[in-house]
């Protein structure tokens, strides 16, 4: 173990110093969800990990598996965060999500115009309805 590397830390605090989550806030709600499991078993946001442990996380239609081989508290640069984990995810099932997020529900993008009016449909509504008001 390198020296000032810790013996055990929070579940929730690895995953967002590894940059698997945006945010600690982010990795304690996935834990509380039941998005993460460690050596199989859903896990608190408090669970402390140790080297060698396997965790999966749910990143929508993904199933992520990683093995700890590292720990750390601070949340540090791509590049040094990489050193810290082990990716055992088969390369099928990132195919497979991304043919799963590609069937998700496009988002619902309208008109402009419809719903509530633009600002120059507004003011043609207002010199419409009150055109006493515009002659100044």
């Amino acid at each position: 173990m390198p020296i000032g590397e810790p013996d055990k830390v929070r579940l929730d605090r690895w995953l967002w110093s590894v940059r698997i989550f945006k945010s600690r806030n982010l990795a304690t709600e996935a834990c509380k969800k039941n998005w993460v499991k460690l050596d199989g078993h859903p896990a608190k946001p408090s669970k402390e990990i140790k080297v060698g442990d396997v965790i999966t996380i749910k990143l929508g239609p993904l199933q992520k598996i990683v093995s700890v081989v590292g720990l750390i508290e601070k949340r540090t640069s791509a590049a040094k965060a990489g050193n810290y984990v082990a990716d055992l995810t088969p390369p099928e099932a990132y195919e497979k999500a991304k043919q799963a997020r590609l069937h998700l529900a496009p988002r619902i993008v309208s008109k402009k115009g419809i719903g509530r009016p633009t600002k120059k449909q507004r003011r043609e509504l207002d010199d419409f309805l009150y055109p006493e008001s515009s002659d100044k």
